[in-house]
């Protein structure tokens, strides 16, 4: 089916052979396929786009001279794929005045070379998009490039209240509506789960902004539900740089304004490059810091409030590095986590772990449980369980003194299961940082966890007043009556540890016990 669309006019042409039930004479006959449902759901907002951008092109100026759109349009035989591709006529300040296309069966070779070029997508093959990049920098050596990364606000909650086929979804949509928005020079790439990555050239900075609003316009819907996003924009200076800083700059200014909600656009400063820097430090350094030791177990006491004992062990680790000293795990456990390397850390503080409990039953001393730290990488892993058993059986210690420590907010289909595996496995389960969740009264009813551990920050907000103090009560009411264990975090005071047992909290680990300590200082302290 060829068509012509005279912007000026407004006015549609149609030629050939039309798609089943569509009219030909309709005033839009694009617009026709959307009309009578013959584009499917999951492509319609990328053809709306497409259509759009066509339609409007005798306001706005477009770069291209053409634009080509591929979708599934229902024929005879069901949906197929089809491609339209649009040739345009503009005037000097590049403005549409007419648009000529063709709207086509696929052919096999086409869908076959789609298909190939799925598994070597931009996001699934990093290395793909680099080289890409560094093609268009390249291509425009004297041209200003930047980098827009941004996530769907809330994206977690997306998948509690509508579920996880829906934000599934969500992902696609936006995928494919991102299709339609960039030209064939804007490169755009899903990073991970809900971050997406859009690489463009400009001239000035109102340009991404203008940009950046029509992407949010476009993107901040599917279906009946609506949703917001965090940008965060990088102008390229260096060229040379590795492409991988030049997003990791993007990613810190979308962090600076994460949750703000005032602003949901950052550029990034000069100001966050400390972090930049450090993060590089961490990611250069961390492999030798492993084979040298540099990694520390540290063991934090977790005490009965009534006997006054230690009944157990947090394993928390501890960076010393030669030169800088003491490394706060705030600063180097979330880029670990990002860049996979947590993993090695994970098993690294188990074994040492299952090395302490094997040497205190080898002295003849009574072992008292540790728990260690499982992160949402390593959950995602087959062989977890694998790793497990094997380090149980290298150090022949029971079970239960392995306990396991897994955040409430990690939470989605593959990583339930793997907590469910565990749990069939026979393994104490702690849901660490109970409280700082968005819906901390669901994850309660059908939880697998045997220990309930009340977030620090949960405790110290709520306990400043009354009421808070009767929702910390009935929170741990409640968790009692379901046959689940408690243990507070972050206890600082007598005051808080005394109203914690009257409530019918017996556990607590905090500062007003004792802080987390190397191995030596703690077989002292249990002695």
């Amino acid at each position: 089916m060829f068509f012509y669309w005279d912007c000026v006019q407004a006015s549609w042409q149609v030629f050939g052979e039309c798609i089943p039930k569509m009219n030909s004479k309709a005033a839009n006959p694009l617009k026709a396929l959307l009309d009578n449902r013959l584009i499917l759901p999951e492509d319609r907002n990328i053809f709306q786009t497409y259509l759009t951008r066509i339609e409007n092109g005798v306001q706005e100026g477009m770069p291209e001279d053409s634009l080509e759109v591929q979708c599934h349009v229902k024929s005879k035989e069901g949906y197929q794929w089809y491609k339209i591709n649009c040739h345009f006529k503009k005037d000097k300040q590049g403005r549409i005045l007419e648009a000529a296309g063709i709207l086509e069966l696929m052919s096999a070779i086409e869908i076959m070379q789609k298909s190939q070029l799925a598994r070597l997508t931009m996001d699934r093959n990093p290395q793909v998009f680099a080289t890409a990049i560094r093609e268009q920098f390249a291509k425009y050596p004297q041209d200003k490039f930047a980098f827009i990364q941004f996530d769907v606000e809330k994206f977690k909650m997306i998948n509690e209240l509508y579920g996880e086929e829906f934000g599934t979804e969500v992902l696609g949509n936006i995928l494919n509506t991102l299709k339609g928005i960039c030209n064939k020079e804007q490169l755009f790439a899903r990073l991970s789960a809900d971050l997406f990555l859009v690489v463009t050239r400009y001239e000035e900075e109102k340009e991404l902004i203008e940009f950046i609003h029509y992407l949010e316009e476009n993107l901040n819907h599917y279906k009946d539900v609506t949703y917001s996003f965090a940008f965060g924009v990088y102008l390229v200076t260096d060229k040379t740089m590795e492409t991988r800083h030049m997003g990791d700059s993007a990613s810190l200014a979308r962090k600076s304004i994460k949750g703000n909600a005032l602003q949901n656009i950052a550029f990034f400063q000069e100001s966050l490059k400390s972090t930049l820097y450090s993060r590089k430090f961490i990611e250069d350094n961390m492999k030798a810091a492993l084979e040298n030791g540099e990694f520390v177990m540290y063991l934090q006491p977790k005490y009965s409030i009534s006997e006054n004992c230690i009944i157990g062990a947090e394993a928390l680790v501890r960076w010393i590095h030669p030169e800088m000293g003491m490394i706060a795990p705030m600063n180097f456990i979330p880029v670990l986590e990002e860049n996979g390397f947590i993993v090695k850390l994970d098993e690294y503080i188990w074994e040492q772990a299952c090395r302490t409990i094997k040497t205190w039953m080898d002295e003849n001393r009574t072992p008292v449980p540790i728990s260690v730290n499982v992160s949402r990488v390593h959950l995602m892993k087959e062989q977890i369980l694998h790793t497990l058993k094997t380090l149980l059986e290298k150090y022949q210690i029971p079970k239960e003194l392995l306990e396991l420590e897994i955040t409430e907010t990690v939470h989605n289909i593959n990583i339930d299961g793997a907590i469910h595996s565990l749990k069939e496995e026979g393994y104490t389960l702690l849901m660490d940082d109970f409280g700082s969740g968005a819906s901390s009264l669901n994850t309660l009813k059908n939880t697998p966890f045997d220990v309930i551990k009340i977030d620090r920050e949960f405790l110290n907000h709520f306990i400043e007043s009354e009421r808070g103090q009767k929702i910390i009560a009935h929170t741990i009411h409640m968790t009692k009556d379901i046959g689940l264990d408690l243990i507070a975090e972050g206890v600082e005071t007598k005051e808080q540890a005394v109203f914690l047992q009257d409530c019918g909290c017996n556990m607590a680990q905090g500062y007003f016990y004792a802080k987390p300590m190397p191995l030596e200082e703690f077989d002292k302290f249990i002695s």
